[in-house]
């Protein structure tokens, strides 16, 4: 019996702070707002500032395995935009009054309940995929690939620009407030 108290008493405090936990992390959350929008833009600021020093684009993402594209993926996408367009709504800068019609439109659709959250992100998401995929399409069939190589331009500047100026923004919001 007493062997038995331990396990018991680690797995109901592992079930006690699976339910508490992500609460407490909230009240966190909200007394320190303020220093997390404030790290958060300088963060933003830091990164753009390291795109514009650091001009090398990763050679390693250059050549993926078909294996490998879904991490490549996702990797992409939190990195390019999945997780960094939510960076401003985080620090505030958009505020309910300054959406348009679209945006409240999907903030109520996907506050409407989880299943219509993920049925937006499915429509997104294969919107996205058909509208890159045609554009290769019609690249690889019409243009040729030699298309790509000699009018690709690199973004990579205009996007550590806009990260400079979402943190700076941000970082002045946060201040002010």
């Amino acid at each position: 019996m007493l062997a038995a108290l331990w396990p018991l008493t680690v797995g109901h405090l592992l079930a006690m702070l699976l339910v508490i936990l992500p609460f407490a992390l909230l009240v966190a959350l909200v007394e320190w707002q303020r220093q997390i929008q404030i790290g958060a833009s300088l963060l933003v600021i830091g990164f753009g500032i390291f795109l514009l020093v650091d001009r090398r684009h990763p050679r390693a993402l250059a050549r993926i395995r078909p294996t490998q594209l879904g991490l490549w993926s996702f990797a992409v996408a939190i990195a390019h935009g999945a997780g960094l367009m939510l960076v401003p709504i985080y620090l505030g800068l958009c505020r309910a009054s300054d959406f348009d019609k679209g945006h409240e439109a999907a903030g109520t659709l996907m506050n409407a309940n989880l299943g219509m959250a993920a049925l937006v992100s499915v429509v997104h998401a294969t919107a996205m995929i058909a509208a890159g995929g045609c554009s290769a399409w019609l690249v690889y069939h019409y243009l040729g690939l030699k298309f790509v190589s000699r009018s690709w331009f690199n973004l990579d500047t205009s996007w550590a620009i806009s990260l400079i100026l979402v943190g700076a923004i941000a970082l002045v919001f946060s201040l002010t407030d």
